[in-house]
């Protein structure tokens, strides 16, 4: 039975762990050559050990998604080596704390608005170019329920709904040749970097899984499932979306 991204080429930034290694491994077994990229290289390499371990293809491809000289270089990169990009997953970003919003220190505020809401608008840059001389592909940004509602530190909360409006905006004006883009927006998800601030703050897990509608947190592959999905087939007629991935937090 074919799978739905047999000989297709997607992109995963921030592909190092969490949802990012999640989401490399979900489209290597959907049949996809899977390129990893992250500043972070000894992770993304080790990300694409794992996919190749799997029995897809992968390469490693440096990209700092704060630099359009890196994102350029990157997207180049992908094309010298594949000749097309089929499916991107924007997923590269930071949490970052600040206090109110009238305590964010300026250099928190910058940092947070770069790479998380800069840093989507490169990638797709210089993604949706290339995708448009190849006659189409599927973007997919990774977001937050922090993009849809207030709660979070203001400029994490800013980012993602900055993510939110630039997915759908991208999405009408490319809806007509061949592009789809969309936004995952994943609540309380068992990462490493939840699991370093419950290690930092303990009393933050029961508070968090008290508000959790399903009494549970979501996994990093249930996010990537969504991914996955987004990029197939199956959600052709979908585009200019933000799909909630929180076990109905937002709902409340």
């Amino acid at each position: 039975m074919a799978r739905r991204l047999d000989g297709k080429v997607a992109l995963v930034t921030g592909g190092g762990s969490g949802i990012g290694r999640a989401t490399a491994l979900a489209f290597a077994r959907e049949g996809a050559t899977v390129v990893v990229a992250d500043v972070n290289m000894e992770a993304s390499e080790e990300t694409a050990a794992i996919v190749r371990q799997a029995g897809a293809e992968a390469i490693y491809v440096h990209l700092d998604v704060s630099k359009a000289s890196d994102v350029e270089a990157g997207i180049n990169k992908i094309f010298g080596s594949y000749g097309r990009l089929d499916c991107a997953c924007n997923n590269a970003g930071i949490v970052r704390g600040g206090g109110l919003t009238h305590e964010h220190p300026e250099e928190i505020w910058d940092r947070v608005i770069t790479i998380n809401l800069k840093g989507v608008w490169l990638c797709m840059k210089y993604e949706i170019p290339r995708m448009l001389a190849q006659g189409g592909g599927t973007i997919v940004n990774m977001a937050s329920v922090a993009g849809l509602v207030g709660g979070a530190s203001a400029a994490y909360t800013a980012s993602k709904h900055g993510v939110v409006g630039l997915t759908k905006t991208a999405a009408l004006e490319y809806a007509q040749q061949g592009m789809r883009i969309n936004a995952v927006c994943p609540g309380a998800i068992r990462t490493p970097l939840l699991e370093s601030a419950f290690s930092r703050r303990p009393e933050l897990e029961g508070r968090y899984l008290a508000n959790e509608p399903v009494g549970r947190f979501g996994t990093a592959d249930e996010v990537a499932e969504s991914v996955v999905w987004l990029c197939s087939d199956a959600a052709s007629f979908i585009t200019g979306h933000a799909l909630a991935v929180d076990g109905g937090w937002v709902a409340q």
